[in-house]
Formats: C-alpha cells, structure tokens, sequence
C-alpha cells in the first residue's frame, strides 16, 4: 500500500496541478476565469447597473447552479480519462422521474433519492460497459444519449408535469436571503475538491487519467475505479436534475437542449484536460458560472444571445490548444 501512494503522489505531481486546488486559483485557469468574472461584472455593471442588482445575480448564479453541479461529475469522470455526452438527456429523464413521483403523492425524500439513485445506477451501468467491456466512453454514452432521448419523448411525449408540491421545491428555498442552489453548488464543489487532493481514491483518479498504465502496475484497480467514477458522476447529475426540476413552477418532459455541450464546455474552460489527468472542480464551477454571466451580459449591452455560443466555442479551442502546446512543452 505505501509503494501505490507512493505511485499515486507521484503521478498527481506529472499529471496534475501541484497543491490544487485551492493555491493554484491566483495563477492557474481558476485565476484566469474568476478574473474575467471579475472584469464582466465590472464592465457591465458599470454599463448597465441593472446587471448587478440581486435578482440578475440570483438568476445568473443559482439558475445555473445545476450546470455547475454536473459539471463536478463530469469534471471526475474526463481527469479519469472518460467523457459523457448523455448527461443532459439523463438529467431531463431524471428530472421528469422526480416530478412524477412528487406529484404523485410519495414523500419528498422518495422524490428527492430515486433520481439520484436512478443516476447513479444507470451510469454504474455504463461504467461497467466502458471498464470491463473495454467500449470507448463516447460510443457508450452516444447509444445512452439515443436511449434516454427517444425514451423519455416516448413515455411523456413531452407532457408538462405541473401542481408540485412546496416542499419538493428545494432550489426556491432561501437561507439568509440567498437561494439554496448556491449553498448546495458551493458545498459539493469543495467537498470534491478536497477529496480529491487529500484521499486516495480522489488521487488515483488523477493517475488513471494521466498515465492508466503506470497507475494499473502500481496497484490501483482500474476497473472497478472507472466504474465508481462513472457511478459518482450520475449521482451528481441526479442532484443537478433535482436543481434543475425544482427551480421553475414546472417541469417539461423534455431533454434540455445543449445541456451537455455546456456541461462539457465549463469543464474544459476550467482547467480540465479533454486528454484526462489534470484539472479540477473549482475551475469547472467558476466556468459554469462565466458562461451563465457572459449570456445575461450580452443581454443587458444589447447583444444577441446567440453570439454566446460562438464565444464558448472559441473559448473551447483556445482551451484545448493551449492544453495541448503545454503538454509538447512537458515532453
């Protein structure tokens, strides 16, 4: 056991930001991005002070605090090595389930567990087709997508589900005047990214993503570690479904559109590498938060909405380019 700790520093200290992830945030990709968040609401604010009154703010922040909270999962899942594209379709599919099942009269914490259970099943399910059946993760989650997709349309055929109940709306509850979803999306994001620098488990997912063949002969169980990760990952899309649901008076049964290109994006656009092995969760919630703001900033200087997706593709290739030239530099 000491030699794979041993290994495993080892290759979080090759493959992975050295003492992430907290002091790495002034001088690494979380710094760049909180620094543009800074300069946006600065800008704008002073452009248009609407921007910075409270109810954009809450709408910028825990209206998209769902997006942050799948991009934790996802975040795990490409340092591992792996890729999702089904986790929208899922957290549509999860958040009918839950709106079903509260509207159906079973007690809250029914409504509540059962998406995140069903989360975490369904994507252990893939996990095991991915690690032991040795399927690429994209070609796996592409036929999920397709599953999902055709089956939710199929069994609601897209019926709003309406006359939810108080208590199951969680993302409109307020604690001193800020609404749950940040304290949930805060709290998640720091838990995760202390258990991944201070345990085991955590690091070795850095050395599965950075190098599976040294940290497979150090002693990590590969399989079975893809496999937890994939499951995690749908436990967090089953929390951000939950997010997701509850945040409006109604639920459509529908697969929200693009969701998993944001997901993806916020990660990629917050330090995570796409080749895996590197990044961290802080950065993926601050990048969650960037594309959430630049969308209500184009709004208020009088900007089309649209433009948003061009500037989150540039922002994709000017992240990965610069991945890559640091990985030449390395070699």
């Amino acid at each position: 056991m000491p030699a794979v700790l041993n290994t495993l520093a080892a290759a979080e200290t090759a493959t992975a930001p050295r003492r992430m992830p907290w002091p790495r945030i002034a001088t690494g990709q979380e710094g760049v991005v909180l620094a543009a968040l800074v300069l946006i609401f600065a800008g704008v604010g002073l452009y248009n002070p609407g921007f910075l009154e409270a109810n954009n703010l809450h709408a910028i922040v825990a209206g998209n605090a769902y997006v942050a909270v799948a991009a934790i999962g996802m975040s795990m899942l490409i340092i591992c090595g792996h890729i999702d594209v089904s986790v929208g379709a899922l957290i549509g599919v999860l958040a009918s389930m839950a709106g079903t099942l509260a509207v159906q009269g079973y007690p809250v914490a029914v409504a509540w567990g059962v998406p995140v259970l069903a989360g975490c099943a369904v994507h252990a399910m893939v996990g095991v087709l991915v690690a032991y059946a040795r399927i690429p993760s994209i070609v796996v989650t592409l036929g999920m997508l397709s599953i999902l997709k055709g089956g939710l349309i199929s069994v609601t055929g897209g019926a709003w589900i309406s006359n939810l109940p108080a208590d199951f709306m969680i993302a409109q509850w307020r604690w001193f005047g800020i609404p749950s979803a940040v304290y949930v999306m805060g709290v998640l994001t720091l838990l995760v990214a202390g258990w991944m620098k201070y345990f085991a488990f955590g690091r070795s997912i850095y050395a599965i993503g950075g190098n599976a063949e040294a940290a497979q002969n150090s002693g990590v169980p590969m399989q079975r570690s893809v496999v937890v990760v994939f499951a995690i990952h749908g436990a967090f899309a089953g929390i951000a479904s939950l997010l997701f649901a509850t945040q409006m008076q109604v639920i459509q049964s529908t697969v929200p559109p693009n969701l998993e290109l944001t997901v993806i994006t916020a990660c990629v656009i917050g330090g995570v590498s796409i080749l895996g092995g590197r990044g961290t969760v802080i950065g993926s919630t601050l990048a969650a938060l960037l594309f959430a703001t630049i969308g209500s900033a184009l709004v208020f200087v009088g900007v089309s909405a649209y433009w948003l997706r061009a500037v989150m593709g540039l922002l994709i290739l000017a992240t990965v380019l610069a991945d890559v030239a640091r990985r030449r530099r390395v070699r």
